[in-house]
């Protein structure tokens, strides 16, 4: 082979031979020089850190050349297990040893370290023994497995399973399995050479899928550790099906009910049977047994999957009122398991006709007068049912005034009204008659008719405005329409047919009428002739609207007619007018007046009102603009300047009078104004003073004459009033009298005045539940009967004196002046007071009457009457309002006023309290006569 080289090869290869030669005779060197061998034991996961043995002592080494001979330790891994101290010596464990790392599954576990120290160099070979611990626990290849095993497998078959691992070797590896608690399985070990240990599980008792599907085992692994520690794998049995069992119905029995025409489709029942089997062995399937009736196939079907029965055909209960059904269920085994079951289907009778209507007699239209019962038509119905599902209701909508009774007949309705009809209202009815049977569920039908309600004359017409009101401009077309009026019907046909006419009666408003025409058909008025605001502003006429009906019915309305004025009168000259009727006029005035001097005033006046007759003067002609001036709104003339001796002597003034109307009517006057010297002047105004003399003399005596009329209808009136303020009548009743029959107190007294004199009015304030009998004078305004012999009143005392009191206050106040008998009446249907006749005082001192404060009569509780009567006449009472013709007083009477307090009859004159200076007198002079009397008294005692 080396003959073969090339010489550059050969050299290389004899190169190489030679080093490894070198390197042979070196290492014998070495060994021979220095070669020792030590052995340690420590245990495995030892912390980092650990001694391991102290090699420099062990070696007999010299520690103090350790670290410059280089002692250290020989490896090829980059991160050895084990380090040397080069300061002791001492063999120290650089990280954990995992003994199943570094020796996997060997028994034995030892690990050489090789030591070098240089000059001498020497080699020391060192064998650590890495001892086990139990630091690992028994592992399966899997976590859970799952098993398969048929339901029909005998007791004692044999399933071997995977073992269980354990890195720990020797002692500490698998020594034992265990299962858990069940009563179908059993754990068998079977050992092997290596000393593996195989788990095996036997069935030790049948299986039944039906009664347990699935069965959950634990299989522990156990070492040989103290404690040991152990490891689990989950076993799940699944126990595979065998068809062996057939399927079962849910119900021992079935029976079921099914209306007659049930739609086809309708789902009669549906069979259930289940079967404890999975798989094709569990799946059921329905079908008829083949011993059915085929008229029961063409009725029924089964659906096959979920046993549901339907109906195929046509079910009628005339027929055949109920089915036996047979149905069977089998499962989808390689042998088929059948069950039969039979279905009792009954057949239930439906309410399957409706009723029929048929309408035998029938007025479409009826009046609206017709009265409530009145028939309109006849129904008929009818049901093909029998029983309650033959049974009819028939019924009319609600909503409308008809009713349905039913007749004598079975079956029969009248439709007639229930309520009286409106036409105006409502004219036409759409009648729904329902015709319903009794059945569950009922049917009913329908049948709609309609009503025609016919129109009566029962509307009058009806304007759209009451009364109606128009403005007319004066001076229209004759001819033409001014305005119209409408009314409606609600009627129908001729009954709402309108036509016309204007109330033309005897009354003066006929003259204006009879230029009025109206059009009978629409209602248009038309004027025939042209309205004038200055002779007519306003009329008033009545317009009739009548129907065509039979009878016919009518309204009427009334019209205002307002015309407005219109600027159709040119104003009028009043002054200067000439005596051939011009407005023309001569006004002489001296040529020595001043500026400002009242030539004239001219007068003028306009028919038409308002703008159309505002009056508005202007000089239309002037023969000098500067002598002059004309005021607009008055017409005056005056002279702007002083006359000068070169203004000529006459002068002519063209007044124009214009209107404001929309279209200005005008009139003109002429005024000539001559100038004369003064003393003609005077003359001329000496005879026109004359002649104004008289005219103002002929004023003055109008003038009066007015004033006179005047005064007599003023003094007439006052009068009239009066005597209607004395003579009226309070009407209203108090209303705490309930009775006619009342006690009256003097309690208030009323005062009017009558020109420069004052009177008082006394009467009685009605106490509530108080009587008085009649015939009494309890409580009455007596006035002392001071009458003659005579039945005639005595006339006033001329000798009459009023206190100084009453002199000095200038008014009599408090006073009653009365003549024959009085009557105070109260409110109305109330008994009237009497009073006594009174007569003028024949005393030269005269009487005040002054009630007591605080008693207070109702002020218009009483009147006075006057009349004959005395304290002893009946009472007298007085239809409301009536005032007799001598009900009034007699001012100058002057009479006294006493409360008479005697409840009796006597007219005792100790039962008068009387007011005034008189009566104050009469007490004196009575104190002083009882005095006497009683001074007389005691010297008659003391005579006696």
């Amino acid at each position: 082979m080396i003959s073969g080289l090339t010489m550059e090869q050969r050299g290389h290869e004899k190169r190489r031979m030679q080093g490894c030669v070198t390197g042979c005779v070196l290492a014998v060197f070495l060994w021979s020089v220095a070669s020792a061998q030590l052995k340690y034991s420590i245990s495995e996961e030892t912390n980092e850190g650990t001694v391991v043995g102290n090699i420099a002592t062990d070696l007999g080494l010299d520690k103090r050349t350790l670290k410059d001979r280089k002692y250290r330790i020989v490896s090829s891994d980059a991160d050895p297990l084990f380090h040397v101290n080069l300061n002791d010596g001492v063999l120290y464990v650089s990280r954990k040893i995992d003994r199943e790392e570094v020796c996997a599954q060997s028994s034995t576990c030892v690990i050489n370290v090789k030591t070098v120290l240089e000059n001498p160099l020497e080699v020391h070979y060192v064998q650590v023994d890495v001892l086990d611990i139990n630091d690992h626990s028994p592992t399966f290849p899997e976590r859970n497995i799952t098993l398969e095993i048929s339901e029909s497998v005998s007791p004692g078959a044999r399933f071997q399973l995977k073992a269980a691992r354990d890195r720990d070797s020797g002692h500490f590896s698998v020594k034992q399995y265990k299962l858990s608690h069940n009563d179908h399985f059993r754990l068998e070990v079977k050992d092997k050479r290596d000393d593996v240990k195989i788990p095996i599980l036997v069935v030790q008792k049948s299986l039944d899928r039906e009664t347990a599907g699935i069965h959950s085992l634990i299989l522990t692994a156990l070492d040989g550790g103290k404690p040991p520690k152990s490891g689990d794998m989950k076993i799940l049995v699944n126990v595979l099906d065998v068809n062996d069992n057939a399927p079962i119905f849910s119900k021992d029995a079935y029976s079921v009910t099914l209306n007659e025409n049930a739609p086809v489709g309708t789902t009669v029942i549906q069979v259930n049977a289940t079967d404890l089997d999975e798989g094709p062995n569990g799946d059921v399937v329905y079908s008829f047994s083949k011993s059915m009736n085929q008229n029961i196939l063409n009725l029924f079907n089964i659906n096959s999957l979920t046993g549901e029965l339907t109906v195929k055909a046509l079910i009628d209960y005339e027929e055949m009122d109920e089915y036996e059904i047979e149905i069977q269920a089998s499962d989808k085994g390689l042998a088929p398991l059948t069950t039969e079951k039979g279905v009792i289907v009954k057949i239930v009778d439906v309410n399957d006709n409706a009723p029929e209507i048929e309408v035998t007699s029938f007025s479409s239209s009826i009046p609206e007068d017709s009265r409530p019962g009145t028939t309109v038509a006849l129904i008929s119905v009818n049901d093909l049912d029998s029983g309650l599902n033959g049974k009819i209701i028939c019924t009319v909508n609600e909503d409308v005034p008809f009713i349905l009774s039913p007749s004598l007949q079975d079956k029969m309705f009248s439709l007639m009204t229930k309520s009286p009809l409106d036409r105006e209202k409502q004219s036409y009815y759409v009648l729904t008659i329902t015709a319903k049977d009794a059945g569950q569920p009922p049917l009913s039908s329908e049948k709609t008719i309609s009503v025609v309600v016919s129109d009566v004359n029962d509307n009058s017409p009806e304007f759209s405005l009451s009364p109606y009101t128009f403005y007319v401009t004066e001076g229209n077309d004759p001819g033409a329409s001014v305005f119209s009026v409408k009314a409606s019907d609600h009627d129908d046909n001729d009954n709402a047919l309108i036509s016309y006419h204007v109330v033309r009666d005897g009354g003066g408003e006929n003259k204006v009428t009879s230029f009025l025409n109206i059009n009978s058909d629409n209602g248009d008025i038309v004027a025939l002739k042209g309205f004038d605001f200055e002779s007519l502003k306003t009329f008033q006429f009545q317009v009739v609207a009548t129907d065509s009906g039979t009878p016919s019915l009518s309204s009427n309305v009334t019209v205002n007619v307002f015309i407005l004025d219109q600027n159709d009168n040119a104003p009028v000259i009043l002054y200067p007018v000439s005596s051939n009727g011009s407005a023309e006029g001569v006004e002489e005035i001296p040529r020595n007046v001043n500026a400002g001097h009242l030539v004239t005033k001219v007068r003028a006046y306009d028919a038409d009102i308002g703008y159309n007759g505002w009056l508005l003067f202007s000089l239309q002609e002037v023969t000098d603009h500067s002598l002059f001036g004309l005021d607009r709104y008055t017409g005056q003339i005056r002279t702007l300047r002083s006359f000068t001796e070169t203004d000529e002597a006459e002068h002519k003034l063209i007044i124009l009078v214009k209107d404001n109307g929309n279209v200005s009517l005008s009139a003109t006057a002429t005024v000539i104004v001559k100038l004369v010297e003064p003393k003609e002047a005077f003359a001329a105004s000496d005879v026109k003073s004359a002649a104004k003399d008289d005219e103002d003399n002929n004023v003055t005596f109008y003038l009066m004459i007015t004033l006179g009329s005047v005064s007599v209808l003023f003094l007439i009136s006052i009068i009239v009033l009066i005597a209607m303020q004395c003579s009226k009548t309070t009407d209203y009743t108090s209303k705490y009298l309930q009775e006619t029959n009342y006690d009256g107190t003097l309690c208030h007294s009323i005062q009017y005045r009558s020109g420069d004199k004052r009177y008082m009015l006394v009467g009685p304030r009605m106490s509530i539940g108080s009587t008085i009998v009649p015939g009494s004078h309890a409580n009455t305004l007596v006035l002392p009967d001071r009458r003659r012999t005579s039945e005639e009143p005595k006339g006033p005392n001329t000798d009459w004196r009023y206190s100084a009191s009453l002199r000095a206050g200038g008014v009599m106040q408090s006073s009653v002046h009365m003549e024959e008998s009085s009557v105070m009446q109260g409110a109305q249907g109330v008994l009237v007071q009497n009073w006594p006749t009174a007569s003028s005082a024949a005393d030269a001192e005269g009487g005040e009457v002054s009630p007591p404060m605080g008693a207070g009569v109702d002020s218009n509780s009483w009147h006075f009457r006057y009349g004959p009567g005395g304290p002893g006449a009946p009472p007298q009472h007085l239809k409301p309002g009536e005032v007799p013709p001598e009900a009034f007083i007699i001012p100058g009477s002057p009479a006294i006023i006493s409360i008479r307090q005697n409840q009796g009859g006597e007219d005792d004159k100790s039962d008068f309290i009387t007011f005034g200076k008189k009566e104050e007198a009469k007490k004196k002079k009575k104190k002083k006569k009882e005095k006497k009397d009683k001074k007389d008294k005691g010297k008659d005692d003391g005579d006696e």
